[in-house]
């Protein structure tokens, strides 16, 4: 089977997500992860719409890719003018990118309403655009826009604009379910139209407004096409695009068709969580494939099962796309996971030891009163620890004190916390103040904290969640919170539970702290 050939949007069409914004930088660094990942051709940008992607397409030229090509985006020409003279293609070739896509109206409706010019028309303006491009650029894709709508409306006029973009030599021609509302079904019949009348290779760009990008664009593998267009994360306009993170491990693992190597396959979950971090957003953690959740389980009788045999209830095995096997601990859990978790923290148990039970109880009781520990690993290993005697307290809260001040109707509150830590035979008693009482007693704490540890400094807090418990009690509900830390190499989750916030905070932050003293210390440790 021919190679599938694998077209990322990210940087361009991913960027016209809400709350999606990347520095010029910052599409740099992601064109050098894509390639890394094997991506063919990475789309950077529309050079003629703004002046951050004129920026992109000089710096990348200055970048060295092992493999992929960059694309420059844009249109057709512009109705009543010749194509050396159009602006928008005079800028595709000037950025000297790989290859030129452009997109062309192929639903007669859209050429009526949206571009108010004749049928015939548009289709001069697709064969010229793209012939000149042709002259002057290596590679060209045209972006059959509207497509399948197309199609579905005015089929000989759809497949009309297919001709026009094949007679002008275009590379491939990529079919576009623009709206994103097309079923699995109409894709797969509708290519299999196509192909009568087309020679030309044929691609596939598909939208999620239907929940379906993903099917669509393997269907239309199934059905002959060879290019696939989509972003990581499934990034894009309104309910994003078609997720290479998904169609990817679909291809390769599923279909067993060539587009990236295993060795790039298994770097797939970095990727994913790499574009998450510079787009400034939390990682979907029940996301197929990458996702944290992704291969987690959670039920006692599910749990024992994969540990005989992992095909009981994962569908592939998850480091083929850089994942991991998860055990979560709850409630629902029974002495496999707790074993399962001790293997993974490198702790000895065994499921015969009074250890176990007493560890299942303490968490079936805890979770009663509110506790809950996926997410919160780190607590739960510190559980672990203490149960087997094996926790070294590596210092201790005297005690704390946290005001929160507000002066003048006006004025923003200030916050302000003193504590005082015990290490070894040692008092420190500091203060500090902070935006809000959490960080102030976050600040005050490390304060204390870091002149006996000073690889504290590295603990970064990245995520404070705080739930408020369905006790029935209003603001005397008690309150759980959960909070993510990390430093250069990992990050871990903490819990606290408490009618009362600072209370909560403060378990699950010295909690966080105490994960991160053992993690080093075990780190510095002889292997033995």
């Amino acid at each position: 089977m021919s190679l599938v050939k694998l077209y990322d949007t990210t940087l361009r069409d991913g960027t016209q997500a809400e709350d999606i914004s990347f520095l010029v930088e910052d599409k740099i660094r992601i064109a050098h992860k894509l390639d890394e990942c094997g991506i063919h051709y990475i789309e950077g940008g529309w050079p003629g719409s703004n002046p951050k992607d004129v920026a992109f397409f000089k710096d990348i030229k200055k970048e060295k890719l092992s493999q992929a090509k960059i694309a420059a985006f844009g249109s057709t020409r512009r109705a009543k003018i010749t194509p050396d003279k159009d602006q928008n293609l005079r800028t595709l070739v000037d950025s000297k990118a790989d290859a030129a896509t452009i997109f062309g109206k192929s639903w007669d409706f859209q050429v009526h309403e949206a571009l108010r010019i004749p049928l015939e028309e548009n289709l001069e303006m697709i064969f010229d655009s793209l012939e000149f491009l042709k002259k002057n650029m290596p590679e060209v894709f045209y972006d059959a826009e509207h497509f399948f709508d197309g199609y579905k409306s005015n089929p000989e006029y759809a497949i009309k604009t297919l001709q026009a973009a094949q007679q002008a030599g275009a590379d491939c021609i990529i079919l576009c379910d623009t709206n994103g509302g097309s079923m699995p079904y109409e894709i797969a019949a509708i290519v299999d139209e196509v192909k009568k009348s087309i020679t030309t290779p044929l691609g596939i760009h598909a939208h999620n407004d239907g929940e379906c990008a993903v099917a669509n664009s393997i269907i239309s593998v199934q059905q002959g096409i060879v290019h696939v267009q989509g972003t990581i994360n499934g990034f894009g306009e309104r309910c994003g695009n078609a997720n290479l993170c998904s169609i990817i491990p679909a291809l390769k693992a599923k279909m067993k068709r060539d587009c990236i190597s295993d060795a790039q396959m298994r770097t797939l979950r970095e990727l994913s969580r790499y574009v998450y971090e510079l787009a400034n957003l939390a990682p979907n953690k029940h996301q197929p494939y990458v996702g944290n959740s992704a291969f987690a389980h959670k039920g006692g009788v599910h749990v024992s099962a994969i540990q005989r045999h992992p095909e009981t209830y994962e569908h592939m095995r998850p480091e083929l796309v850089g994942n991991t096997t998860r055990v979560l601990v709850s409630d629902l859990s029974g002495r496999a996971n707790i074993l399962a978790k001790a293997t993974e923290f490198n702790i000895n148990l065994d499921s015969k030891d009074p250890v176990t039970l007493e560890i299942l109880e303490d968490i079936k009781s805890m979770e009663n009163r509110g506790y809950q520990f996926e997410g919160a690993e780190a607590s739960f290993e510190l559980l672990m620890k203490r149960a087997l005697g094996t926790h070294r307290k590596f210092f201790s809260v005297i005690g704390f004190r946290v005001i929160d001040e507000k002066r003048t109707e006006d004025d923003q509150p200030i916050s302000e916390a003193t504590i005082k830590v015990k290490v070894g035979g040692k008092i420190e008693h500091t203060a500090s103040e902070g935006h809000g009482p959490v960080n102030a007693l976050d600040n005050a704490l490390r304060k204390a904290l870091e002149k006996f540890y000073p690889k504290l400094k590295d603990v970064k807090l990245h995520d404070y969640k705080v739930r408020v418990l369905p006790a029935g009690q209003g603001t005397a509900s008690s309150i759980r919170v959960l909070i993510e830390s990390g430093d250069k190499e990992a990050r871990w989750g903490t819990v606290g539970v408490s009618s009362n916030v600072i209370e909560a905070s403060y378990q699950a932050l010295v909690d966080a702290i105490e994960f991160k003293l053992h993690k080093d210390e075990e780190t510095a440790a002889p292997k033995k």
